[in-house]
């Protein structure tokens, strides 16, 4: 049996890390934390570096990240109710929107594998799903409530647009679109 070693410790943030995510090509590292940070690391050879340090979009601990799966976007919640999404320009990611109807923290989001929809779950028991127009804005698509305790966490499923919610109300539920709206289907 082979055994993990350590490549790298990374210590920019000065609090709590809540969570990390590669972007789809695995060269960006982002992490974010209490420190209300979100901070992109550029993978070069075996070692990272800290390239920018995203300080301007939340006011409260930064709850979760992740990259879009062109990599274009980056989103992010946090527990001042909000989910941001950045855009890269120029190698550098800017705020294009700031999405907010969360009555709670926001605890996690996660991008579909099209692209297309965008998910936040938050302890408002509340799922809500977002989709990019060709405009670039954000429009709810849905918002579905069918836990009864925070909802901790979203996933989409690798390859169709299922997404996947988890709770403290100890349950799993699946979200599919239906032709008219995103329905509980187990």
């Amino acid at each position: 049996m082979s055994s993990a070693k350590l490549l790298a410790s990374l210590n920019a943030h000065s609090e709590r890390v809540w969570c990390v995510k590669w972007n789809r090509t695995g060269d960006v590292l982002a992490s974010c934390g209490t420190d209300v940070s979100i901070k992109l690391w550029k993978k070069i050879d075996d070692s990272f570096e800290c390239r920018s340090t995203l300080t301007d979009a939340h006011s409260r601990t930064v709850r979760s990240v992740s990259f879009s799966p062109c990599n274009r976007y980056l989103a992010s919640t946090s527990f001042d109710g909000t989910a941001v999404v950045y855009e890269l320009k120029d190698g550098d990611y800017e705020i294009l929107n700031t999405l907010e109807g969360h009555e709670n923290e926001v605890k996690c989001c996660a991008w579909s594998p099209s692209g297309q929809y965008l998910a936040t779950c938050s302890r408002d028991k509340s799922v809500w799903i977002w989709e990019l127009d060709e405009d670039e804005e954000f429009q709810v698509s849905s918002i579905v409530q069918a836990h009864s305790q925070d909802v901790k966490y979203v996933t989409w499923h690798p390859n169709e647009d299922l997404l996947v919610s988890c709770s403290y109300d100890d349950s799993i539920r699946f979200y599919r679109y239906d032709g008219d709206d995103w329905i509980v289907v187990q």
